[in-house]
């Protein structure tokens, strides 16, 4: 198919899911931070002034939950009692336990059936790549997330004082011969004072945040449905429950990509869900930086204890430059996908790490420290 319309969304830090995102990884990072060998799978569920943070947690060094959940709440913007949810007076309940040893041994070096560090789950994850922007991403939920990063900036500089903290955003691009030509549609439901008109909302969207987030060659004839409801008042978690994990496409590729499955936030980089995401993301990265192909998506496998791949697959879609039985081959020499070796390469437990910082506006197409896995630092290595 050469000719199609295809479509990707992003989620504001406002967002009931993205809230416990974001409280899931600031709580794995204040572990990671006092022992950097904390096991951590933390999930949240929110909604009206209420918190619970659950799950399984081994480590050396002991944390305030409900301090960090606050605090999480109180920066995203959550401070009005007149929203139903406030980070001053919601409901926090705290259900974190041990995590089982039978897990621990077969993840923990020198301790399960195989000496060396294993994988802390079976499972599938994909990483991808491909030539549409500079960040290496496909180009809907690019411009998805950068909306909604500029509405979020703008939101909390004062600029858009009348938004609140909930918002969704989705763009849809016309490709023809394969290639992104224009951008259909743009789709922004934000949460916004009592007293807003839609026509002022709508104005101020499309001016302060679209026009100066998009480059306007892309800008043509495109259709802008802003709150297309009319109202959106009552959102948040006092609107809608949120979970932790429930915005995997949203945090990847926005569907353009393939997705494993396993959610990241909350999870310490032992969990293969997470860190061989970030690993695949960077080999595909790394072979469409190194001209290899104009996309690429990477496949990995795992199972539970074991310490090395079940399965490495390399597709380029017929974009390759050079066979892909080649590209497979400078790809095993220049990676090692091992659970352990990913947390070296990719440097996951570096002090520096924020995994907080990857929770809201996707974990890919990112730029700063904890981001290490956006390097292309190794295309140079598999030009050959």
């Amino acid at each position: 198919m050469k000719d199609f319309l295809f479509t990707s969304e992003s989620v504001s830090e406002g967002h009931p899911d993205k809230i416990c995102d974001q409280i899931s990884d600031a709580v794995l990072d204040a572990y990671l931070s006092g022992d950097p060998s904390s096991r951590v799978a933390c999930e949240t569920l929110v909604t009206t002034d209420f918190i619970m943070v659950a799950g399984e947690v081994t480590s050396k060094t002991s944390v305030d939950v409900e301090k960090i959940a606050r605090e999480v709440v109180k920066d995203i913007g959550y401070t009005s009692e007149d929203i139903g949810f406030n980070a001053a007076t919601a409901e926090v309940q705290v259900r974190l336990h041990e995590q089982s040893p039978d897990i621990s041994q077969g993840v923990s070096e020198g301790e399960g059936l195989f000496k060396e560090q294993g994988a802390g789950d079976q499972g599938l994850m994909f990483g991808f790549a491909i030539d549409e922007t500079p960040e290496l991403m496909p180009m809907p939920i690019q411009i998805s997330q950068n909306i909604m990063k500029k509405m979020s900036e703008l939101r909390h500089n004062g600029t858009l004082s009348d938004l609140l903290p909930d918002s969704k955003s989705q763009v849809t691009i016309q490709y023809i011969d394969g290639k992104p030509t224009r951008i259909d549609t743009i789709v922004v439901s934000t949460q916004h004072k009592e007293h807003v008109e839609h026509k002022a909302l709508e104005e101020m969207v499309i001016e302060q945040v679209i026009k100066k987030t998009i480059d306007a060659s892309l800008l043509k004839d495109t259709k802008y449905l802003i709150n297309p409801t009319g109202r959106f008042v009552v959102g948040g978690p006092h609107g809608d429950a949120g979970l932790t994990g429930r915005k995997i496409i949203v945090d990847t590729y926005g569907g353009y990509g393939r997705h494993g499955g396993g959610a990241f936030s909350g999870k310490d980089p032992s969990k293969v869900d997470r860190s061989a995401a970030y690993m695949g993301r960077y080999t595909a990265k790394n072979i469409v930086a190194a001209g290899l192909a104009k996309k690429a998506e990477v496949q990995l496998s795992y199972a539970i204890g074991y310490p090395e791949p079940v399965s490495v697959l390399v597709d380029t879609f017929g974009t390759g430059t050079v066979s892909e039985e080649e590209i497979v081959k400078r790809v095993l020499n220049a990676f090692k996908f091992s659970p352990g070796n990913i947390v070296k390469e990719l440097d996951l437990l570096g002090k520096d790490r924020k995994y907080r910082d990857t929770a809201a506006y996707g974990h890919f197409g990112r730029e700063g420290k904890t981001f290490s896995w956006e390097n292309t630092g190794k295309s140079s290595q598999l030009k050959g």
